[in-house]
C-alpha cells in the first residue's frame, strides 16, 4: 500500500459519530484501502464562542488551557487529541493532520475574558490539546497574539511544544520571563531521527528541540521537557539519554506519560506500527496492553497516564532515577498571578 507522504496516519479511521462505516475484513495491514497519496493541508477558519477550557478531571484539576487550533499538522501518530477531531465531523486519522480548524478570533476572546469582572487570574496552558506552534502558526500568528495579550494583562502562561517556531516569539517570552509570567516545556520523544520521523513526521528533530531548550533557558525562560509518550519496546530505553541531554541544555525538570491507545488511536497506531516496525509490532502492542490492565484503551483516572504493572513500574523507576541524577536540586518555581491588571497596559513595548 502506498501511504500518504509526510503524514503520521496511513488511513482515515472511522468516525464513531457517523452511521456508516467501512469494515476491513483482512488482518493483513497491507490490504487497507489506499489513502490519498499526498493530501494537502486545509485550514478551516472559524469564530469560536468560547476559548478557555477548564478541566475537572481528577488527573488534571484546575487545568486551564487554550488551543488556538483544532487538529495538528505535526501528525504524531500517538496523539490523544486525534479522537477530539471526530466531534467536528472529521476522522482522527489523516483528517486530523490535514483539516486544521483555526480559531481566528482567539485573541479577541482572550481579551474579552481578561476584561470580564468574573475572571480570576490563573496560569493558562497553551497547547493543552494540540500544538500552538504547529506549522499553521507561521501564517496565522495566533499564539504570538495570545502571548502579547497575556504580557499586556500580566497573566501567566505555560507552553508545551515540539516546534522551533517558538523561538520567533523570544522577544515576548523574554519580557514575560523577567516578570515571572511564563514556563515552557519541549516535548522530546526520541533522539533517534528515524524513529522521530516515523512517530512525528512534521516536527523538528530531537537535536533541534534541545537547541530550543537551550535558547529559551539562556533567555531566562524556566524550561522543562516532556518525554512523552513513553512507548515500551520503541523509546523507553532512551529515557536516560534524553533527560541527560535536556539537563545539559538548561532544562530543570522532566515529565512523562505511558502511551495509551484510546478510541480511534488504537486502529491508527496498529496500522502504523505494522507498516513501520512489522518485526516487533505485536510485541510492542502487547507491552502497551500490559501497562494498562491488558487493554490498549485505558481511561482509569490515576492510572491512565502512568500505567501499571512491571513495564510501567520499570519506566517510572528509570525516569525517576534519571531525573535525580541529571537535574539534582533544580526545581520549577511557580508563575506569578498577583500582577494581573484588568484592562491591561496601554503599551507593552
Amino acid at each position: 500500500m502506498e501511504r500518504a507522504r509526510g503524514r503520521g496516519a496511513g488511513i482515515n479511521s472511522h468516525n464513531k459519530f457517523h452511521k456508516l462505516e467501512t469494515e476491513y475484513t483482512s488482518e493483513d495491514w497491507q490490504q487497507w484501502e489506499d489513502p490519498e497519496v499526498n493530501p494537502k493541508t486545509q485550514f478551516i477558519e472559524e469564530h469560536s464562542k468560547t476559548l478557555l477550557s477548564v478541566s475537572d478531571s481528577p488527573d488534571l484539576r484546575n487545568y486551564n488551557s487554550i488551543n488556538p487550533y483544532r487538529g495538528c499538522e505535526h501528525g504524531c501518530i500517538y496523539c490523544y487529541a486525534r479522537n477530539s477531531h471526530e466531534y467536528w465531523g472529521y476522522s482522527a486519522g489523516l483528517d486530523f493532520e490535514t483539516k486544521i480548524v483555526v480559531k481566528k478570533n482567539a485573541p479577541q476572546l482572550l481579551e474579552k475574558l481578561f476584561n470580564s469582572k468574573n475572571y480570576k487570574p490563573v496560569s493558562i496552558m497553551l497547547s493543552g490539546n494540540t500544538d500552538c506552534y504547529q506549522p499553521g502558526e507561521k501564517k496565522y500568528r495566533l499564539t504570538r497574539q495570545l502571548l502579547e495579550i497575556c504580557l499586556r494583562y500580566r497573566n501567566p502562561v505555560s507552553i508545551l511544544t515540539k516546534n522551533a517556531l517558538i523561538l520567533r516569539d523570544l522577544d515576548v517570552l523574554e519580557k514575560m520571563a523577567k516578570l515571572n509570567l511564563v514556563h515552557a516545556a519541549v516535548s522530546i520523544t526520541s533522539l533517534n531521527e528515524d524513529l522521530r520521523h516515523a512517530l512525528e513526521p512534521r516536527t523538528v528533530t530531537g537535536k533541534r528541540r534541545l537547541q530550543v531548550v537551550k535558547s529559551l533557558h539562556e533567555a531566562g525562560v524556566p524550561m522543562g521537557i516532556m518525554t512523552a509518550p513513553i512507548i515500551p519496546g520503541l523509546n523507553d530505553h532512551e529515557i536516560p539519554s534524553i533527560i541527560k541531554a535536556a539537563a545539559e541544555n538548561g532544562a530543570a525538570w522532566a515529565g512523562y506519560t505511558v502511551v495509551r491507545l484510546n478510541g480511534s488511536i488504537a486502529v491508527l497506531f496498529k496500522e502504523w506500527i505494522h507498516h513501520h516496525f512489522p518485526d516487533r509490532a505485536e510485541k510492542v502492542l502487547n507491552q502497551i496492553a500490559e501497562c494498562h490492565g491488558g487493554k490498549l484503551n485505558d481511561s482509569r483516572f490515576g492510572l491512565r497516564m502512568s500505567g501499571e504493572g512491571n513495564f510501567a513500574e520499570n519506566i517510572r523507576q528509570l525516569h525517576d532515577f534519571a531525573c535525580r541524577k541529571y537535574f539534582g536540586e533544580r526545581e520549577l518555581t511557580k508563575t506569578d498571578t498577583s500582577q494581573f491588571m484588568r484592562g491591561g497596559q496601554l503599551s507593552m513595548f
